[in-house]
């Protein structure tokens, strides 16, 4: 590599936006080289032919622009083309997990275990009943899923070198703030609040516990919206943008009370500019849109309460004491302030490049401050990497059965 300590590429392709995010890594101080970010409309996300080209021209043009180095890449697979289930063994040795990983992905989800792509992560022993069985992260997708991710990237000028999950990029962007003692005896649950899909990812130390995909997002509570006020979706999701930048406003005029808002402090100075601007909303508009948004969060919360129920259950004694949110949708407050009162554990908003090196770098003038939409891509830009200072660059190999196995490797 021309600099040394240059990571692959990070790129997380969303269902509404593309990111890219490249960092370096020199004595344990890690730098942002280039990031960049694209919409994706919402318009040709029913045309599969025409998002893909949009989003290859979109992925050129970034790579010609920006400054980023190189084309190695590190991708994740859609979180719609990825399975995901907790299954237990009554062994754990490496023969019969794999066995049983291959019936369990026939079974279950359809796929053929001589080609298509199995990994899993072994979480650890749990009690069922009088039995002590071993507990597992099963991951799988087709293997035409996993070819037309690869080709994608290539035909965009890139070169894969890894292909991730989100749940692993998600907990691996925050495993690395994990460092005191007292961090790795507490259990942690991090959740990406997409446009369609929630990710949560429980974790404990340097190891993932649990893992569940929910098909809620901010998709959903765009659809609520535009069904309760007989509007479009895209008209739905500018009204709930406003509303986001009304509540801001106020909050910044100390009327929604003093605490931090969902956009951050640094985003409430950089937003003066927009009040001018504001066009507020309607009483009656503005309440219908909170009952929607709430009645939303509502459902997405129970979801989120029965994976700390299994949690608890299955992994006796392990309390979980925080949630982490990130993704676009953890800037809703409504969301936040549901999920707070139903789980009943300290939440935060998520800060993926606190600590980083971001000199010269805007990431295309957000103005909210946390950046929390860049977990996913950060923990794929830090594939491979241990958290160790002198590390060298470590190959991207695929793990050995029986390990915390991330990704599916492309040889």
């Amino acid at each position: 590599m021309k600099t040394r300590g240059q990571r692959p590429i990070g790129l997380d392709i969303g269902h509404n936006s593309i990111k890219m995010i490249q960092l370096a890594i020199n004595g344990g101080r890690i730098s942002v080289i280039a990031a960049d970010k694209a919409r994706i409309e919402p318009r040709i996300n029913g045309d599969m032919e025409e998002r893909r080209s949009f989003i290859v021209a979109k992925i050129r043009q970034m790579l010609a622009e920006g400054s980023f180095r190189g084309k190695k890449v590190i991708s994740a697979l859609p979180n719609d083309r990825l399975k995901i289930t907790s299954l237990r063994l009554a062994e754990a040795k490496s023969d019969k997990i794999g066995q049983a990983l291959r019936k369990e992905a026939a079974q279950r989800f359809g796929l053929d275990p001589d080609r298509d792509a199995i990994n899993y992560v072994l979480v650890g022993d749990v009690r069922q009943g009088d039995e002590v069985k071993s507990e597992l992260i099963l991951f799988a997708a087709d293997n035409d899923s996993v070819k037309s991710h690869i080709e994608l990237l290539e035909e965009a000028g890139l070169r894969p070198v890894g292909i991730d999950t989100v749940p692993c990029a998600l907990f691996r962007s925050f495993e690395r703030s994990l460092q005191r003692q007292e961090d790795r005896e507490r259990t942690a649950v991090f959740i990406d609040v997409g446009s369609r899909f929630t990710t949560v990812v429980f974790g404990r130390g340097r190891e993932i516990s649990f893992v569940k995909q929910v098909s809620i997002g901010g998709e959903s509570f765009d659809k609520e919206i535009a069904a309760k006020l007989g509007v479009s979706i895209d008209e739905a999701e500018m009204l709930r943008g406003k509303l986001r930048m009304e509540r801001t406003a106020n909050a910044e005029r100390g009327l929604w009370g003093s605490g931090q808002t969902s956009t951050g402090q640094e985003g409430l100075a950089d937003q003066k500019d927009d009040k001018a601007d504001l066009e507020t909303l309607d009483a009656s508009t503005r309440q219908v849109m909170v009952d929607a948004i709430s009645a939303v969060a509502e459902q997405l919360a129970r979801e989120v309460s029965l994976c700390f129920r299994y949690y608890t259950v299955a992994f006796r004694g392990k309390r979980v004491e925080r949630a982490v949110f990130s993704g676009g949708q953890a800037y809703e407050k409504i969301l936040l302030n549901v999920l707070k009162r139903q789980l009943a554990v300290e939440i935060e908003v998520a800060q993926p490049l606190r600590g980083f090196d971001m000199m010269n770098l805007n990431f295309g003038n957000d103005k909210r401050g946390l950046l929390c939409e860049w977990a996913v891509a950060v923990g794929l830009g830090l594939k491979g990497w241990n958290g160790d200072a002198e590390q060298p660059e470590e190959p991207l190999a695929a793990p050995a059965a029986g390990r915390q196995a991330d990704s599916y490797e492309r040889n």
